[in-house]
């Protein structure tokens, strides 16, 4: 389904203000709709052969919305749907007279007769749109005191959207976040004193400790923070705030009521959000917990390092030398993962930030003034979960040590600079990994399937068993060297 500005652009001559004011209406029509327990519909003149100015012509629904406070009318979305003069007079008469109209009229799309109120929308001194409220004729029966509160508040809104000052020109509502009207709605005088308070508010207000009777009452004499109330009556826009008292947190949400005179008055609307509170500080307090257990796991590995290294110089065996490196260079490899993870939230980490302090790592573990090798990372592999991280972690530093070990001996050619480069993608099937080298190649019949060193075990085991993936071995099309191509499933990376 088409925007509603992608319709007015293409419906109507609105300039792009104008479009942004309909746009703000509609983010907030929500609480109308409940306050008049009533559909709402949006209708835009269509540009023709009339000027829009005349409120002739056709018109188009922009924009429906149905009241969580009661049934809606209409079944199916009426936003699409293009009316005439005499399907709708009522509209057409709001939109020409600029005036607020009321009345009944059949509807064909459900052959009822509805009750009508059409509300001019203004915007910089111009009616632009016709906002309707839709429902059903009430007959033989009186409005509860609620319900005529509500349908006051929204008739007040109903003269704001007339002349122009609603919605307003800055609104710090979020729809997620936004208290609805059935949360509780408490309605304020111009003195800022309580003239009534719905029962899910009276409630709310119980539930944070306040039993006195709230009529005639400001909030800061209910022991409540006004200062959201306080700061919406004076800029005269609406202002959201969150209000602790005891072990509940309100979201309090102020909006004023105006008139000629400056603010009449205002409605607050209460959401009790302690559950989503508490349950948002537990999965910080959480979240915190496991960074921190990874940031202990790195220490650990770092110890364990350097108690290898210290027991390394105390060996005379330049072979049991060479094997505590390795060990050293494959722990620090699994550090890198767990460092990463303590500053991340949650337990998935990008790729490429374990990727290169790994390479540097391996660039000056190989690095002497006899000898320079050229590391390139290109690309990226996204987000992977740390089962998937810390296994490919371990691969690449094998794979980029071997290919300093064995793809560039020194006695080879010295005019070429040495270079490796890691490829990283992510396509339809998984990731994909190359690691790109321009030395002497692989000798004849060389197979990693059939190698026996340790290193080449190791990436074996990880990648075919614990990632289920696959390792390909061939010469690059573009000169000589190796590419080794690892490539991971998604499955693996979903689990």
């Amino acid at each position: 389904m088409a925007s509603l500005a992608e319709i007015v652009r293409k419906q109507s001559r609105l300039t792009l203000a104008e479009i942004v004011h309909l746009q703000r209406l509609v983010a907030s029509w929500n609480m109308l709709a409940d306050f008049c327990f009533s559909d709402l519909l949006l209708f835009v003149p269509v540009s023709g052969l009339r000027d829009v100015s005349e409120g002739d012509g056709e018109f188009m629904v922009v924009g429906h919305v149905r009241p969580s406070t009661t049934q809606t009318l209409y079944r199916h979305d009426m936003i699409g749907e293009a009316v005439s003069d005499s399907e709708r007079p009522l509209v057409t008469r709001s939109m020409r007279l600029e005036e607020i109209i009321e009345g009944e009229i059949t509807v064909s799309a459900i052959r009822e007769r509805v009750r009508v109120l059409c509300i001019p929308v203004r915007h910089d001194g111009r009616t632009i749109a016709v906002l309707s409220r839709e429902s059903t004729p009430s007959v033989g029966r009186s409005p509860g005191e609620l319900e005529r509160t509500y349908v006051d508040i929204f008739n007040r809104f109903a003269r704001m959207i007339a002349s122009g000052d609603f919605p307003y020109p800055i609104d710090d509502s979020d729809s997620k976040e936004s208290p609805r009207v059935g949360d509780g709605a408490v309605v304020l005088d111009r003195a800022m004193c309580v003239e009534y308070a719905s029962p899910n508010a009276v409630s709310a207000l119980h539930r944070m400790g306040v039993h006195a009777n709230t009529e005639g009452m400001r909030l800061g004499e209910l022991g409540l923070d006004d200062e959201p109330v306080v700061d919406a009556f004076t800029v005269a826009k609406p202002v959201t705030q969150e209000v602790e008292r005891g072990e509940v947190i309100i979201l309090l949400r102020c909006i004023p009521m105006l008139d000629s005179q400056g603010v009449s008055g205002a409605v607050v609307l209460f959401r009790d959000v302690t559950e989503v509170r508490q349950r948002d500080r537990l999965l910080l307090s959480k979240d915190a917990t496991i960074r921190e257990i990874h940031h202990r796991v790195k220490n650990n590995l770092q110890t364990i390092s350097s108690l290898l290294q210290l027991q390394a110089r105390r060996t005379g065996s330049d072979d049991a030398k060479s094997a505590i490196a390795e060990s050293v260079r494959r722990i620090q490899s699994i550090a890198l993962v767990h460092e990463t993870l303590s500053r991340e939230a949650g337990e998935d980490v990008a790729f490429t930030d374990i990727l290169r302090p790994l390479v540097q790592m391996v660039a000056e573990a190989v690095s002497s003034p006899d000898r320079h090798i050229e590391f390139e990372v290109v690309g990226d592999a996204g987000t992977l979960p740390a089962q998937v991280a810390t296994p490919m972690a371990v691969v690449l530093a094998e794979l980029l040590q071997n290919t300093a070990d064995h793809a560039f001996p020194s006695e080879g050619d010295r005019d070429r600079p040495d270079q490796v480069r890691v490829e990283l993608a992510v396509d339809d099937a998984g990731i994909v990994v190359r690691v790109i080298d321009n030395g002497v190649g692989v000798p004849d019949g060389f197979s990693i399937e059939e190698a026996e060193g340790l290193g080449l075990s190791i990436v074996r085991a990880l990648v075919m068993s614990d990632l289920g993936g696959t390792i390909g071995l061939f010469e690059p099309a573009d000169g000589p060297g190796t590419v080794v191509e690892l490539r991971v499933p998604i499955d693996a990376i979903a689990s």
